[in-house]
């Protein structure tokens, strides 16, 4: 990995993008990088959250189109770009920690994520139709759909870059915190998530996302039986334990699997 950095501790996977000079900028290469971490990730059972963040000053700057231009383009990795913004499949949850500005590309990877822990210093913009493109890696659905329609309308059509604090008004971020304190509240997102059942976060927010999808609250409820990870929770070992565990006043204690119903 020449353009990210992976850490792992306890169950929650660190991936940094490290092009500090070029604002981390994404490049081909890095694209299949990402892909390649975040395919890992899904598929560490011993890993429940992935963190996504940023080297020095900025969080990510969206596209590096010099390296496009030198190298020429190459097509988007299986789960799109940065290897994120297609992730329909993975049921565990993504942290953005954005430590300064993302921009076009870099602020739909921090959309695509769950949660958006903003240092006070980070701005978001879609500033593409200012250069004559257009936002393709999914901003202009999630954001749309995240803050509703003429929130982001006023974003996208004028891509007008916004503050850390106007993002948490919007509502696409959940927390403003200082630049230095940015890592230890984030961990201390993922300390609040690890409290709970891997299987009941999985089964949440696969739940949520699905039932978007769905025509009408009603068919969302009736449906979410069959989403797989509210099926495999059913049958966890969780979904008993944590019963078990508050009957016996004492802390669950969660494995994460799914067992065979008793």
């Amino acid at each position: 990995m020449d353009n990210i950095r992976i850490d792992r501790a306890g169950g929650v996977t660190t991936v940094t993008l490290a092009r500090p000079a070029s604002l981390n900028a994404i490049t081909p290469d890095m694209h299949d990088e990402l892909e390649a971490a975040f395919d890992a990730f899904a598929a560490d059972p011993a890993q429940e959250i992935c963190v996504i963040t940023g080297e020095g000053r900025g969080f990510c700057a969206g596209s590096d189109l010099k390296a496009v231009a030198a190298g020429g383009h190459r097509s988007y990795p299986a789960h799109g770009y940065a290897g994120l913004i297609e992730r329909f499949d993975c049921p565990k949850p993504f942290i953005a920690a954005v430590n300064g500005v993302a921009m076009g590309g870099g602020f739909e990877i921090a959309l695509a994520c769950d949660l958006i822990i903003a240092a006070e210093s980070a701005s978001f913009a879609l500033p593409e139709p200012l250069v004559g493109a257009v936002a393709l890696g999914g901003g202009l659905h999630r954001l749309a759909r995240q803050i509703g329609m003429k929130p982001a309308m006023g974003m996208i059509l004028t891509g007008k870059r916004v503050s850390a604090a106007e993002g948490l008004r919007l509502g696409f971020v959940n927390e403003v915190v200082p630049d230095a304190e940015l890592l230890d509240v984030t961990h201390r997102w993922c300390d609040e998530i690890l409290n709970c059942s891997p299987m009941s976060v999985r089964a949440s927010k696969e739940t949520v996302l699905r039932g978007l999808e769905e025509p009408s609250l009603a068919a969302a409820m009736s449906a979410q039986e069959h989403y797989p990870a509210f099926s495999a929770w059913r049958s966890s070992d969780d979904a008993r334990e944590g019963p078990r565990a508050f009957a016996e006043k004492r802390p669950p204690q969660w494995q994460g699997r799914t067992g065979d119903p008793q």
